[in-house]
């Protein structure tokens, strides 16, 4: 096995070096800066924003645009691996760098305009801009096709009413991108700025998950914007959909991520912990435990690779998406119970990460679609019946 981290069917192998440059840049620069705060701002509740600008320069935002939008062109499997390496430092910094490439930027990239690409781009990878994405409503999360917030169009703006509900950095948010619907049109995307007027953000308090990670509301009443700011119109919601495809990759990575922490944490204790004259990892329960989790770990690897090597060759299906995300986010849950009860009442302690990790792994369960949602998914995929 790989000395610094779990491979045990040598992954490394599959890798170039690009790709574990990549991985192992990161890795060194979580255990720099994310690893000695994250504790603290867990347990006050605040994204540690200084991490910010540090984030940028490491490539956090945009990687995998060209580089005339602040990016340089990263294949998938390297963007999914600087993923895997982020949230083994927390959620909350995974999902702020997700937000800002995957569902933010990529809408821009997507369906912009080129000068819209050109104002906006650079501006958010280089982290002088913060973005957010409205998609799940208070009342509608699985069926955002049913959603309440409305747009009409008048003679020099769209009229944007409604909220947007639980939305990764809505509470410092500098743009958002909202989803609307029309009744005469369908759908339409539209990008809002920070000053634009009846455009208000809450944020949400007394979260026992993602607690790093500030969520909160984007409120819209009678906002204006300008008719430049609409990204797309459709009648279909298959388009905000399909933008969400890029964040349930990362999603499956990071998940993954979790996992290999957790797995190396209890893996060392298990070493290290002795009871009644030896070491806990003798037990032949501790290494049915353990070999769980780097069998599950291993599947998942390869599951991760083989689905990047599908993206870069823009034959990856949503459906194959959707079932590395309930996959891996269930594998690293079930890994993450197993390794805090390895560490027994240090499991529950911030001395180390894993009952962290645990409660994100609650959210990550339903965020970017439930586990039930992705079951029906992958079950309509290969029966051609839907469940919904």
């Amino acid at each position: 096995m790989n000395n610094k981290s779990p491979d045990y069917y040598d992954i490394d192998a599959l890798l170039n070096e690009e790709q574990k440059l990549v991985r192992d840049s990161i890795r060194d620069w979580v255990k720099e800066n994310v690893s000695p705060i994250i504790e603290d701002s867990n347990f006050n509740a605040s994204f540690p924003k200084e991490l910010i600008k540090l984030l940028a320069d490491v490539g956090g935002f945009g990687s995998i645009f060209p580089e005339k939008y602040g990016g340089i062109s990263l294949d998938y499997i390297s963007y999914g691996l600087m993923m895997q390496e982020l949230e083994r430092g927390d959620s909350s910094v995974r999902v702020f760098c997700s937000i800002q490439t995957s569902l933010v930027m990529n809408t821009i990239y997507t369906f912009g305009s080129d000068e819209l690409k050109q104002t906006y781009l650079n501006k958010l990878s280089r982290g002088e801009l913060v973005g957010s994405f409205g998609l799940s409503e208070p009342n509608h999360g699985s069926d955002p096709s049913s959603m309440d917030m409305t747009y009409i169009e008048l003679d020099d703006c769209y009229l944007l009413n409604g909220s947007k509900m639980w939305i990764g950095n809505a509470p410092f948010c500098d743009i958002a991108v909202v989803w609307a619907r029309s009744k005469e049109d369908g759908y339409a995307c539209f990008l809002v700025e920070r000053e634009t007027p009846g455009f208000t953000t809450s944020k949400i308090e007394r979260k026992w998950s993602f607690r790093a990670s500030e969520t909160g509301e984007l409120i819209l009443h009678d906002a204006k914007v300008p008719k430049n700011l609409m990204l797309h119109k459709s009648c279909s919601i298959k388009p905000a959909l399909k933008s969400l495809n890029i964040a349930r990759y990362a999603v499956a990575w990071g998940a993954l991520g979790i996992a290999m922490e957790c797995y190396e944490i209890a893996l060392n204790y298990a070493n290290e912990r002795t009871q009644f004259g030896k070491k806990i990892g003798s037990n032949q329960l501790i290494q049915k435990k353990l070999v769980y989790m780097i069998t599950e770990i291993t599947k998942c690897q390869l599951l991760s690779w083989r689905l990047g090597k599908l993206m870069d060759k823009d034959k990856a299906t949503f459906e194959q998406i959707s079932m590395a995300k309930r996959n891996n986010v269930e594998v690293a849950y079930n890994i993450a119970r197993q390794a805090r009860q390895i560490l027994g009442g240090m499991g529950i302690t911030g001395e180390y990460p894993i009952m962290r990790h645990l409660f994100n792994l609650e959210t990550l369960i339903t965020y970017q679609g439930t586990d039930e949602i992705h079951t029906l998914i992958t079950g309509r995929d290969i029966t051609g019946i839907s469940a919904f």
